[in-house]
């Protein structure tokens, strides 16, 4: 299968299984609330949990209302692309149904040259992990498909990965972070 194939089917609100930067995401476009509650529903994932979104370019951020201080830009800057998910506040209403009300959104620009390649293609996807709540990330396709079986629409393999979960920091309009999960 290749990209033209897979960014059709994510365009048209199909979800999916593919290797990120870091682990086997379940992905499905930013822009579909119907891929976005589907994945919810696969996940088994507690509603109010926003989603990470992993984008191909730091101007992304502006389609969701993001605005970025100097501070913030400079330090995402020096983030990514990488494995840091970045919880950035401000995120229009439009996007209730991936902020979940909060208001804010964790996003990612990974460094996978691949990923970058599907997201210039497709725009910004949800991509958690490839697992239901509470059971460990897949690690490979044969994991990926015991989770999900016929109930996605794609699966790309990308062996096995035994890469973590990126770190989860909030960055604030002065540039002030914490750092929830992980570290630099």
């Amino acid at each position: 299968m290749g990209l033209e194939d897979i960014a059709s089917i994510l365009e048209q609100g199909g979800v999916g299984i593919l290797p990120t930067d870091t682990l086997y995401g379940l992905v499905g476009s930013a822009n579909s609330q119907t891929a976005v509650e589907r994945i919810y529903k696969l996940k088994k994932r507690d509603k109010s949990k926003p989603l990470i979104i992993l984008i191909s370019d730091i101007k992304d951020l502006s389609k969701f209302g993001v605005e970025l201080s100097p501070t913030m830009k400079q330090k995402l800057n020096e983030w990514w692309p990488g494995p840091v998910s970045a919880i950035l506040e401000g995120v229009s209403d439009e996007f209730e149904y991936l902020h979940r009300g909060g208001g804010s959104l964790a996003f990612r620009l990974p460094k996978s040259g691949e990923l970058q390649k599907l997201l210039k293609e497709t725009g910004p996807l949800v991509a958690p992990s490839a697992n239901p709540e509470g059971k460990e990330p897949a690690r490979n396709i044969a994991e990926a498909w015991q989770y999900f079986g016929e109930e996605v629409d794609f699966y790309i393999d990308g062996g096995d990965l035994r890469g973590k979960s990126s770190v989860l920091i909030k960055l604030k309009p002065d540039g002030a972070s914490d750092f929830l999960r992980g570290k630099l």
